[in-house]
Parts: C-alpha cells; structure tokens; sequence
C-alpha cells in the first residue's frame, strides 16, 4: 500500500521593520510573511474624511517584500467583540488590503479594544471576554460578515488572559469549538497564550489542547515571555520558551488543517536574537513541522 502524505505546513515571521534587512536576504529561510496591516496606516477614527492615511515608506517595504513572499494578515484593529460597536468600515478596509497584496487568511484577536462608537474609548490592548452563550451569539454573525467580505479563510486567535470571569458557560475550549463549528471559522492557536494561561492560573496547556478541536486550527504562534510580579507575561521577549516548543511539538501532528506556523517577537528583542536566533526559531519550528508530517 502506497503511504500518502499530508502537506507539511510553512514557517513564517511576524514582520517589524527592524526586520527588513532580514526577510530580504533570507527570503528562502521563510515560507510566508505576517503582516500587521495597521502599522501601514494612520486611522483617523469612524466618520473622518478620510479615515485612512497611508503611510507612504511602509508601503514602500510592503511592495518589496510582497514580491518575494506569500503574505497572510494579522489584524489588532477589528475589536470584533465589542458589545456596542461593530466596525464595517474597518473590515472594508481589511477587505481591500487583503485584496491588494493577495492576503492567503486573515486573523483578528477573539477580544475587545473599543467600547463605543466615534469617539468611544479604546484600552489599545487585546481584552479578554466572558465564554457564554451571549458573547457567542454575538459573534457568530460578525464571523459571518468577515468571511464574506474578506473572501478568504478568516482566523481567531485565543486570547491571553489576566483574570477569570466568574461562572462562565462554557470552558474556553468549548467556546472556541463552538464558534468554529457553528461559523466554519479558523483557529490561530497562539501556543505562548495557552502556556501564559496555563502558568498563571494553574491549568494542564496539554489537557487544555486535548479539549480543543484541532482541525480547525490554521495558524499557530511561537513565542516567548517573561516572568513579572508573580505573573508570566506575553511580552514576545526573545526566543520562544522550551515549554512553548513542547506544545508545539503535541500540536503538529494532530491538526490536519495546519498552514503555519509564525514566530512573534517584539522589535526590542532584535538586540538579543539578531539574524542567527531568528534562523534557529525558524529551523527548528521547520524541523518540528517535519517530524510530525514524517509518518
């Protein structure tokens, strides 16, 4: 019998300006570039003429390297849980640049940045939700609505999380499984989330993975973090942290939908990875994602 192989998924970078020099002359290092498209524009908020002004030497470096490598986006502007404000004219937006560099999916944070419309009031950080039955029903047509207008597979990232809601609903895997299972929309498994989470509130990361439907899993994130006043923190500090690779290393073979797998690190790290550390991340999640394909 002939043994037949899935396709091993790619490697890619959380593209920073700082690293220009680096995707440049080690485009064949990566499969395929996360991009944040808010950095390439200013937002003048809801009802400004226009809202969106360009930033004329960030396209430039977009230009380049869209010529070189697959893009995918990762978006932190779509607040897609706000209870009060659902931004179309933001998702417009995504939906044309996606368009424009030919995007392979989109993702967004499953959190909430804004409470308001016009000149509500935005935290300018990714805020946990409650995992009940409102929030879901809240969701599922605004997933809805991005798929459609992004015409392209559409992710959400799990969340990091600080504090616990009192008496949720559902487990975070059970919300997740739903939201998938009832839209058709992707995970972004951040891994350094789950390993965040699992440190500071006491949890199994493996037991949680096992809870969680894998098959929808699309994307995953590497990173590291740092340990601050008790709390592990996701600050993408440095090289991703060895029990970040033994979850990825548990994830790989047992999601079959897998596409990517992206290392995150803050621009003030490049003084501590520099080109040699981002060619081991990269080396080793290639290696990892090898491995499991491998049987």
């Amino acid at each position: 019998m002939t043994k037949t192989h899935r396709h091993v998924p790619g490697v890619g970078v959380l593209f920073d300006p700082v690293l220009t020099e680096f995707v440049c002359a080690h485009t064949q290092s990566l499969d395929y570039l996360a991009l944040i498209p808010d950095r390439s524009w200013v937002d003048h908020g809801p009802g400004s003429k226009p809202r969106f002004e360009e930033l004329p030497e960030v396209y430039k470096i977009l230009l380049e390297v869209s010529r070189s490598l697959p893009i995918v986006m990762h978006c932190i502007g779509l607040s897609i849980c706000s209870a009060d404000v659902f931004d179309e004219e933001y998702l417009g937006r995504l939906a044309q640049w996606r368009a424009r560099y030919d995007c392979l999916w989109t993702s967004e944070h499953l959190s909430f940045s804004q409470s308001g419309s016009g000149h509500g009031s935005n935290a300018a950080m990714a805020l946990p939700v409650p995992y009940d039955r409102e929030m879901l029903d809240l969701l599922i047509p605004r997933v809805r609505t991005a798929q459609e207008r992004l015409g392209c597979p559409f992710l959400l990232e799990n969340n990091v999380y600080y504090f616990t809601f009192p008496r949720q609903e559902m487990t975070e895997a059970e919300f997740l499984n739903q939201l998938s299972l009832q839209t058709g929309c992707h995970l972004l498994l951040d891994l350094h989330n789950v390993y965040t989470n699992s440190i500071n509130h006491g949890f199994d990361a493996r037991a949680f993975l096992a809870s969680l439907d894998l098959t929808r899993v699309l994307e995953v994130h590497i990173a590291g973090g740092i340990s601050l006043m008790g709390f592990h923190t996701d600050s993408h500090s440095g090289p991703t942290l060895e029990g970040v690779w033994e979850l990825l290393d548990f994830v790989a073979p047992r999601a079959p939908s897998l596409r990517g797998v992206t290392f995150e690190f803050h621009e003030s790290s490049w003084p501590l990875l520099r080109e040699d550390g981002m060619l081991t991340q990269l080396d080793r999640a290639r290696s990892v994602l090898a491995g499991a394909h491998s049987c």
